[in-house]
C-alpha cells in the first residue's frame, strides 16, 4: 500500500501535475471575476428598473415614458423568472451548444453564462437594498431639484450597496463555487483540473481534497476581506 508521501508525489509532483490545479485556479478566478462584473452591471440596471416601476408607476410618469417603463419591467420580470427558474448547468449547456455554438472561447461562454445568471440574483439583492432605504430620502433628493436618476445614483444607490454588501459577498462566493460545472463544456477550471489528475493517477482522494482545500481557502479569504471592509464601514459610520 502506497504511503501518503508517495501518493502526494504521484498526484501533484510527478510530471508537474500540480499545474492542472494552478491553471484550473486561474481559469476559475478569471471566469468568476468577469462574470461578477457583468452580473453586477446587469443587476444594478434591472434592480433600478424594477424599483422605478414600483415607485413611480402611476405617479410622475405618463404616456410614452410610462409605457416604456412597463415594457422594460415586463422584460426584467421575464428575465428574472427564466434565469432563477432554471439550473445554471442547463443555461451553460444551452449557451455553449445552442446560442454560442460558434464561439471560439469557452472562457467567454462561461463568463457570459455566469454573468447573466448572477445578474438575476444581484438584481433582487440590489432591489431589496434600494427598497430598504427610507422613501423620505428619495423625496428629499427630488425636492432639492435632483432628477430621479441623480437621486438614485448620488443618494440611494451608495446606501443600497452598503446595505446589500453581505448578500453581494454571498453571491460572489456562490458564483465562485458554481464555476465548478464548467467542466461540462470541456473548460479546464479548478474542479476539472483535480479530476484530470484523478483520471491519470486513479487516485481520487488527494486531488479532489486538494481542490476542496483551494476553494475553502479562497472563500475564507473573501470572507476575511469582507469582514475587514465591514469593520471599516462601521468605523466610518461612528465618525
Amino acid at each position: 500500500m502506497s504511503s501518503f508521501t508517495e501518493k502526494f508525489y504521484q498526484d501533484f509532483i510527478e510530471d508537474d501535475r500540480w499545474k492542472f490545479i494552478l491553471n484550473g485556479l486561474k481559469i476559475t478566478l478569471i471566469v468568476t471575476a468577469f462574470a461578477l462584473i457583468i452580473g453586477v452591471a446587469i443587476g444594478v440596471v434591472v434592480g433600478i428598473i424594477r424599483c422605478a416601476h414600483d415607485q413611480q408607476s402611476g405617479k410622475e410618469l405618463t404616456g410614452i415614458k410610462k409605457t416604456a417603463l412597463n415594457i422594460l419591467n415586463a422584460l426584467c420580470h421575464i428575465y428574472l423568472t427564466v434565469i432563477r427558474g432554471t439550473p445554471a448547468l442547463v443555461q451553460l449547456l444551452i449557451m455553449y451548444f445552442v446560442i454560442l455554438v460558434s464561439a471560439k472561447s469557452k472562457v467567454m461562454v462561461a463568463v457570459l453564462t455566469f454573468g447573466i445568471n448572477s445578474g438575476a440574483y444581484v438584481a433582487e439583492i440590489i432591489r431589496g437594498g434600494i427598497m430598504s432605504i427610507d422613501r423620505g430620502q428619495m423625496e428629499a433628493g427630488r425636492s432639492l431639484g435632483l432628477s430621479y436618476v441623480q437621486t438614485m445614483t448620488k443618494i440611494i444607490l451608495p446606501q443600497a450597496f452598503k446595505a446589500s454588501l453581505p448578500a453581494l459577498v454571498n453571491e460572489l462566493i456562490t458564483l465562485l463555487k458554481e464555476t465548478s460545472i464548467c467542466g461540462y463544456i470541456g473548460l479546464n477550471e479548478l474542479t476539472r483540473g483535480g479530476d484530470i489528475i484523478r483520471g491519470t493517477t486513479f487516485d481520487a482522494l488527494l486531488p479532489l481534497l486538494g481542490v476542496a482545500v483551494v476553494y475553502l481557502a479562497i472563500v475564507h479569504l473573501i470572507s476575511y476581506m469582507f469582514s475587514f471592509v465591514e469593520r471599516r464601514l462601521r468605523k466610518s459610520d461612528r465618525h
